[in-house]
């Protein structure tokens, strides 16, 4: 039987030379975005900017954010697709807390 709905994690990196605006515009745009693909418990946690543990493109730091929702599983495979092909987004990974 197939799953109607399951918890996820998506934990991301943002570039934090993009400036604070464009941070939380990002911010915003991935939580929009989940409530719009009917994603419920959508909750946002920012870490702010940390150490990366190793350098990405040359930089040092990154702004991290973690989101937990709720949702079917078509829509995590859209918003790993969104996360790789939105300027600023440094890393990113999903992860179904329920398997």
């Amino acid at each position: 039987m197939a799953k109607i709905s399951a918890n996820y994690e998506v934990v991301y990196i943002l570039d934090p030379a993009q400036g604070e605006e464009a941070i939380a515009a990002n911010v915003a745009k991935f939580q929009a975005l989940a409530e719009q693909h009917g994603c419920s418990d959508v909750v946002v946690d920012e870490w702010g900017k940390r150490r990366l543990a190793y350098a990405i493109d040359y930089k040092t730091e990154g702004y991290y954010v973690l989101m937990s929702f709720t949702s079917a599983p078509e829509f995590p495979k859209e918003l790993d697709r969104i996360l790789g092909i939105t300027e600023g987004v440094m890393r990113s990974m999903i992860v179904c807390k329920d398997e």
